[in-house]
C-alpha cells in the first residue's frame, strides 16, 4: 500500500467527526433558509397573478391587460428565484454529498470509506466556491417545478377573459379584436403571448434535457450539482 492510498485511509478523530456534524447541521441551516427564499418568491408571484385575476375579472367591461402586465412581475420573480436557486443548489449540493459519503457509510457498516476521495471534492468545494448550474438550468428547473403552472393559469385565464367579456365569441375575428391594445393589433399582441409561452416552454424543455445529460455523464449518481 502506497503512502498516498495510506494517507487517504487514514482515520477520522472524534474531534474530526464532531466538526464534520457541525459543517453538516449548517450547511442544513443554509439549504433549508434559501428553500424558504424560493417559496417567498412563489408566493409573491401567485399573489400578483391572483390580483390580475381579480381585477381582469370584476365586470365584464374590465380590460384583460392586467393579466399581461403581471407577466412582467412574474418574469422578474421567476429570474430572482432563479438566482436563489443557484444558491441553495449549493448547499443541498453539500448536504446530500455528506449524507451519501459520510453518514451513510458510518451507519452501513461503520466505515468512512476515506480511499473514495470524497473529501477532497468537498473541501475543493470550499477551496474554490462556485455555482454548480448555470442561470438558464435554474430558470428552466424553476420553470418546471412551479412556473408552469402560474403560466398555464395566466394563459388560460387571458384566454377565458376574451372568449366570455364583455359578452360570448360569436367569431374568430371578435377574439383577435378583443386583444388589441391601443394602437398595437390584436393578431401581434396574440403573437408576442404566444412567444412568451414557447420561450418559458423552450427554457424548462432545454432544462430537462440538460440535467439528463448531466446525469448520464456523472460517474456516480451522487455527484454534487
Amino acid at each position: 500500500m502506497t503512502a498516498e492510498i495510506a494517507e487517504q485511509r487514514k482515520k477520522l478523530s472524534a474531534a474530526e467527526i464532531g466538526a464534520i456534524a457541525h459543517l453538516y447541521r449548517g450547511e442544513v441551516y443554509r439549504s433549508t433558509l434559501w428553500r424558504t427564499r424560493l417559496d417567498t418568491t412563489t408566493n409573491w408571484a401567485v399573489v400578483t397573478l391572483g390580483i390580475a385575476l381579480s381585477i381582469a375579472f370584476s365586470s365584464p367591461a374590465a380590460s384583460p391587460l392586467p393579466l399581461i402586465l403581471v407577466g412582467v412581475l412574474i418574469f422578474f420573480f421567476l429570474m430572482l428565484e432563479a438566482r436563489r436557486y443557484r444558491y441553495f443548489n449549493v448547499w443541498r449540493a453539500r448536504c446530500r454529498w455528506m449524507e451519501v459519503h459520510f453518514y451513510a457509510p458510518m451507519l452501513h457498516d461503520g466505515d468512512l470509506h476515506m480511499e473514495d476521495g470524497w473529501q477532497k471534492v468537498l473541501a475543493e468545494d470550499y477551496l474554490y466556491p462556485m455555482h454548480h448550474v448555470s442561470i438558464w438550468v435554474a430558470l428552466g428547473r424553476r420553470i418546471r417545478r412551479n412556473y408552469l403552472w402560474i403560466l398555464l393559469i395566466q394563459s388560460a385565464a387571458y384566454i377565458g377573459k376574451l372568449v366570455v367579456h364583455p359578452e360570448p365569441l360569436t367569431s374568430a375575428s371578435q377574439f383577435i379584436d378583443r386583444a388589441a391594445i391601443g394602437p398595437l393589433d390584436g393578431k401581434y399582441v396574440i403573437g408576442l403571448g404566444v412567444a412568451y409561452c414557447l420561450t418559458w416552454g423552450a427554457a424548462s424543455l432545454w432544462s430537462w434535457r440538460d440535467d439528463k445529460n448531466r446525469a448520464m455523464k456523472r460517474p456516480v449518481r451522487t455527484s454534487m450539482g
